[in-house]
Formats: C-alpha cells, sequence, structure tokens
C-alpha cells in the first residue's frame, strides 16, 4: 500500500493529538507516516505521493510556528502530481473572524506550487463570520474545534479519513 505523509505543526499538543488520531483510523504507521513539522525539512514532502497538512490557527488568523519556518520554502518544492488534504483545529467562537485561517493559508501555497487539494469539508455545523479556509463554501480540509465541538472530532475523522481513502485511491 502507498505510503502517506502526515506533516502537523503543534502548539498545546492537540494537533498532534488529532493527526495519531488520523494515523490510527486509517490503519496505522504501516499506512501514514506522522512528521512533527519542528523537526522536518520541506524536502522530506518531496517523498510522498500523498500528503495530509495539519495545523492550527494561533493567535489572530497565523500559522503555529513550525509552520511559519516551513513556509517560505515550500517553495522549492514541486507539488505537481501530488494529492494533498489538510485539517486543523481552530476556535470558531474565540477567532469567528479567522476561524482555521492557517489551513486556508498552507492550502493556497501548495495549490499554487502543483498541489491537488482533496478531503474538502462541508461548513455546515459550524458557526464562523469568516474564513480563509473556505473555497467555494466549503473548508479546503477537516476543520475541527477542540475548543467549543470536542465530542464531534472522532466522528468528523472518522468520516473524514473514509472519504480521503476514497480520494488518495488507497
Amino acid at each position: 500500500m502507498t505510503k502517506v505523509g502526515l506533516f502537523f505543526g503543534t502548539q498545546t499538543g492537540n494537533t498532534e493529538t488529532i493527526a495519531e488520531t488520523i494515523q490510527k483510523t486509517f490503519g496505522g504507521d504501516s499506512v501514514v507516516t506522522l512528521h512533527n513539522a519542528a523537526d522536518a525539512e520541506a524536502t522530506d514532502l518531496e517523498g510522498y505521493e500523498y500528503l495530509i497538512v495539519g495545523c492550527p490557527t494561533w493567535n489572530i488568523g497565523e500559522m503555529q510556528s513550525d509552520w511559519e519556518g516551513l513556509y517560505d520554502e515550500l517553495d522549492n518544492i514541486d507539488f505537481s502530481g501530488k494529492k494533498v488534504a489538510y485539517f486543523g483545529p481552530g476556535d470558531q467562537v474565540g477567532y469567528a473572524d479567522n476561524f482555521q485561517d492557517a489551513m486556508g493559508l498552507l492550502e493556497e501555497k501548495i495549490s499554487e506550487l502543483g498541489g491537488t487539494t482533496v478531503g474538502y469539508w462541508s461548513t455546515e455545523g459550524y458557526d464562523f463570520s469568516e474564513s480563509k479556509a473556505v473555497k467555494n463554501g466549503k473548508f479546503v480540509g477537516l476543520a475541527l474545534d477542540e475548543e467549543n465541538q470536542s465530542e464531534l472530532t472522532d466522528e468528523r475523522i472518522s468520516t473524514w479519513v473514509a472519504q480521503l481513502k476514497r480520494e488518495f485511491g488507497v
């Protein structure tokens, strides 16, 4: 089976826990290899046809610091032919004007570099004002809110992973 590379940045540990849950739901480390953005080089992304990128929105619409460090280096990567899915935790109540912005910033950059976005997610069931992660009425990836909707996280991950398996063709 083709390996999926899951790259995540984490500030408080939430994104890492979500990444581990996604890995387990996919079938474990024989299917999905986890990479902490703090320890990764942008060139590590080149080794995968299928990528999952996880980044929380931090402060007011900013990327988590480890992704900020990799962001400019992404310009040196050719994402052509790669299918890329995104996820991120955020707080739709406390930060309704920039909910999931970091996910949107990364998706925009990687798409411009040739990556094909998969794993779009409905905005239904969320209450926010604005997001850079919404395109054509959907989130560009799995939006999670551990602050206000943690009881929905496991079901959302399960549904999203099933969708990704189809879209990745794995």
